[in-house]
């Protein structure tokens, strides 16, 4: 039923001018996080600005917790041309642009922020144009820090060596897996909406997220342990159909591009702030924080960048990651 679901809404979306009025477009905004959650938030005040500024030619719905299904079930249907633009990190679009996978892949910079360099170059212009031209995706954003990667298990871990044989939630992505085993965990790919359950049913050890989305779907209920082993800074983007993006009028697309970026912006302060938050509150459910040796992580990855082909696209962002781990 679920999938009968999705691929009602898909057709919806991807006829959705059929029983309007022809200057009138929908697009909806897809997440994986909560309703409560800093991205969807800033998400529900872009949808508002778009319709605003473009005088109600432009609806946009929100679609939090996978409403629209999975995101790479939703990223297939926007490569089909619905008007869905969903929030997903580089690991999901590397199958289509294998050197976009370097924005999610481990210890690439110091700071989140340093992102901005990144997504301010020549070098990800192109790859960004070339992603719409082979695959059918237009990126059109990437600034939503959704929060570091941290371990968030049963059994305490201070290094490497206690990952081992522990069976650790991730995204279902190449690089998201190479980097999950490379620090000595066993890498499981489930959807997020599973990953309460599966902790409690004893399906898998536990996970690695970022503190908001940990909190938002109760994790610290159900795993008590949290070490920051900082392996990912989460900075995602908003990806939509180039079919789509391109039926728009120019006029419509800068309202669409400026109101979505400044949204991410937003997003990512308000990430901030929370995370500050919630660690102090899981901390009072009786979580145990470890801060552990990062150097004893970032000597089990470079080998990651080597079996994901991204030796170059480092080198080719080396000007503009500064101070990164080389």
């Amino acid at each position: 039923m679920n999938m009968i679901k999705t691929l009602g809404l898909a057709a919806l979306l991807m006829g959705s001018s059929a029983g309007l009025a022809l200057a009138q477009t929908q697009l909806a905004l897809s997440s994986s996080q909560p309703s409560t959650d800093p991205l969807v938030i800033a998400m529900e005040e872009a949808a508002t600005r778009i319709t605003e500024r473009s005088e109600g030619e432009i609806r946009v719905t929100v679609y939090p917790s996978s409403q629209l299904g999975s995101d790479n079930d939703v990223l297939e249907q926007i490569r089909n041309g619905a008007s869905i633009a969903a929030l997903v990190d580089a690991g999901r679009l590397a199958p289509f642009k294998k050197e976009l996978g370097i924005l999610s892949a481990p210890y690439l910079v110091d700071d989140w922020t340093d992102y901005k360099a990144i997504t301010d170059s020549p070098v990800y212009g192109e790859w960004v144009e070339d992603l719409a031209a082979s695959s059918g995706i237009r990126l059109l954003n990437y600034n939503w820090f959704q929060g570091t990667r941290q371990m968030f298990t049963k059994n305490p871990v201070n290094g490497p060596d206690d990952l081992r044989g522990v069976r650790v939630r991730t995204i279902d992505a190449p690089g998201w897996l190479a980097t999950v085993n490379a620090i000595g965990a066993t890498a499981v790919p489930l959807p997020w909406s599973e990953v309460y359950s599966a902790l409690q049913l004893g399906a898998i050890d536990g996970a690695e997220a970022q503190l908001t989305g940990a909190y938002g779907i109760k994790l610290h209920e159900v795993v008590k342990n949290l070490a920051f082993t900082d392996h990912v800074h989460l900075v995602t983007g908003l990806a939509t159909s180039e079919t789509w993006f391109q039926s728009l009028s120019p006029e419509h697309q800068a309202i669409v591009t400026e109101e979505l970026a400044a949204a991410g912006d937003r997003a990512s302060e308000a990430t901030v702030a929370k995370g500050e938050e919630v660690l102090e509150e899981m901390k009072a459910a009786g979580v145990t924080v470890t801060e552990v040796d990062l150097d004893e992580f970032k000597a089990l990855v470079p080998g990651v960048y080597e079996e994901l082909g991204l030796v170059e696209a480092r080198e080719a962002l080396t000007p503009y990651i500064g101070t990164a781990q080389q």
